[in-house]
């Protein structure tokens, strides 16, 4: 009998968009002779129903769906209850995919969900998740590790009241230009470049919007590069190659990585000295030191003498058509559908299913 995999998309956070694209390249590469597909998808306002293809994610038809299906935290069930009309149904499940990018969905939450059920899913669990998603955390944790990153203040949004001491905070560490990011939020959303005190206001007043939480952090001149790590548990951690990045805009935003068709990558770029091996051992050590599990992407600047600057780390990291994860395992030899059944794998081998 075919096992069946349960495959999360859409979500609540301000990356519903691309973890729609996303998902559309996952459930096109799982093997349908050995896998029944059950796709979930939740809308921006957190309804979760069935969808019932790929091509009803493509047109956004999908968000009408009537049947509502949502896993059972029951453990002795392992199940998605589909209701319709007044009508339930338990569909048992094997595992399951969530393809969903930033809040409630890369920060522990739908994998807290999935550790209650006892249901096998890909990628890192809900500590991983979780300091990763938070890029302050994120932070604390590489500072022990010895590997260098952006210096940066940490503002918290009630700090805000006070305006003028949470400038003069930042001002006393840094100097101008600064980025201003989110600490919880993913595609750059909400990231602003401040040249000046009152590009900080603006910026800090933007970041707040989307987290209570905000990082300040040193402006890094150099290529932005990205590589891609799988393992954990008892597989051994691999990285990729390099990936770098060519934004179109002034910097790599949600935009620029969506929407501009000037914005380019390229797989293993020349990088000064030992750049792209340094690159490689920081993303594995990072990865293992939040106890990574299944794939991460790992962003780092590389300067032009060289030296590597750790970014931040994404636990589920895009799959959409321009998305450096999948690059750079076909780079390697690893086409989409191994590679998506390497992590199907991954997730079952987890609860020693595999």
């Amino acid at each position: 009998m075919k096992q069946t995999i349960a495959v999360i998309f859409g979500g609540q956070s301000s990356e519903h968009e691309v973890s729609c694209m996303s998902v559309v390249n996952v459930a096109s590469q799982i093997d349908r002779e050995k896998y029944e597909v059950l796709l979930i998808g939740i809308t921006e306002e957190g309804h979760w129903v069935k969808a019932d293809s790929v091509e009803s994610i493509q047109d956004g038809s999908w968000r009408e769906s009537r049947v509502s299906a949502v896993i059972s935290p029951d453990a002795t069930e392992k199940c998605v209850i589909l209701e319709e009309d007044g009508r339930t149904e338990r569909r048992p499940i094997d595992a399951a995919f969530p393809v969903l990018h930033g809040l409630y969905g890369e920060d522990g939450t739908i994998q807290g969900l999935l550790e209650l059920a006892r249901i096998p899913y890909v990628g890192c669990g809900v500590l991983a998740s979780a300091v990763s998603m938070d890029k302050l955390y994120t932070k604390i944790i590489v500072d022990d590790l010895g590997i260098r990153q952006a210096q940066y203040v940490a503002v918290r949004r009630e700090e805000l009241d006070d305006m003028a001491a949470v400038i003069s905070r930042v001002e006393e560490k840094l100097s101008y230009p600064v980025f201003v990011k989110p600490s919880n939020a993913g595609s750059s959303k909400g990231v602003s470049k401040a040249e000046d005190r009152d590009g900080l206001k603006k910026a800090l007043t933007e970041a707040a919007r989307h987290d209570r939480k905000i990082l300040v952090e040193e402006t890094i001149v150099g290529h932005e590069v990205e590589c891609a790590v799988f393992g954990g548990g008892r597989t051994p951690v691999k990285a990729s190659g390099v990936g770098e990045i060519l934004a179109a805009a002034e910097f790599y935003d949600f935009e620029a990585k969506y929407y501009n068709p000037e914005s380019r990558t390229m797989v293993n770029p020349p990088l000064p000295g030992n750049a792209a091996e340094e690159v490689r051992r920081a993303a594995v050590q990072i990865f293992q030191a939040v106890d990574g599990y299944g794939l991460s992407r790992v962003d780092f600047f590389v300067k032009e003498d060289g030296e590597v600057v750790f970014n931040e780390i994404n636990t589920m990291p895009g799959f959409t058509a321009i998305s450096m994860y999948p690059m750079l395992w076909e780079a390697a030899g690893m086409d989409k559908k191994a590679l998506v059944q390497a992590l199907i794998d991954h997730a079952f081998a987890r609860y020693g299913r595999g």
